[in-house]
């Protein structure tokens, strides 16, 4: 068994001597572990850092082995990750996400191709974390939690969109919520692809999009508690305010 893709270096985790078992996001087959022998080495060791774009064989002699990967590198993120703190924290947050997420050897080439778009950006910290909010929205529509922040849940208007239901995903109105405002959740423009998105509406879009992330995401998952990247993350970018 064997196939050759490219991808996005997840995790890399020393094992026995000189090798390396990896895990990798690729286009066509999903999120992979495989073992790199000479790992550990000092050629091979530099290339195998989180968010590292991948050229990768794996081989295996039955499919349900972990098999083997020879790697090349195609693209180091390194100096962009480690250009600010937010970078570096964002670029944990998406890895950690990815491998806590994703189930094993399933691919799913769109999120795939946002990742890849995400990354590409990081270092630009302007423009990233807008980018990543929407990287979260599209990775809660590929896991099938994605959020309908379209019309109202409750009256069907399209105009004055400020909340979202914590159990449907659905957007709502100030009119629809009435006396359960307090217990919904905030849907700020920038959620909906509106406005300028500062910092502070950011941060709050990502408490929404958190709270699928822990309460359907996570406990489909079996109730582990999401990676703490992500929360580093928001607390980098909480301290631009």
């Amino acid at each position: 068994m064997d196939w050759r893709d490219h991808g996005i270096l997840l995790t890399s985790r020393r094992h026995g001597e000189t090798a390396a078992i990896i895990e990798v996001f690729t286009e066509g087959h999903g999120r992979h572990a495989g073992v790199v022998r000479g790992g550990t080495s000092r050629k091979i060791a530099p290339i195998l850092q989180p968010g590292a774009q991948l050229d990768v064989l794996w081989r295996a002699r039955l499919e349900e082995h972990i098999g083997t990967f020879q790697v090349e590198p195609l693209r180091s993120r390194a100096a962009a990750a480690f250009s600010g703190r937010l970078a570096l924290a964002g670029l944990n947050a998406v890895v950690a996400l990815l491998a806590f997420c994703l189930p094993e050897r399933e691919p799913h080439p769109a999120i795939y191709k946002k990742t890849e778009q995400l990354m590409d950006l990081l270092g630009q910290d302007e423009i990233w974390p807008l980018a990543y909010l929407r990287w979260e929205l599209a990775l809660l529509e590929e896991l099938g939690f994605g959020l309908d922040l379209q019309t109202c849940a409750v009256t069907g208007v399209t105009d004055g969109l400020i909340y979202v239901s914590p159990k449907s995903g659905r957007a709502v109105s100030m009119q629809g919520a009435g006396e359960w405002a307090d217990k919904l959740l905030a849907l700020p423009p920038c959620l909906r692809g509106e406005g300028d998105a500062p910092d502070a509406e950011i941060i709050e879009a990502l408490q929404t999009t958190g709270y699928f992330l822990t309460h359907r995401v996570a406990t489909s998952l079996g109730n582990n508690p999401l990676p703490e990247a992500r929360a580093r993350f928001v607390d980098q970018l909480t301290r631009r305010l």
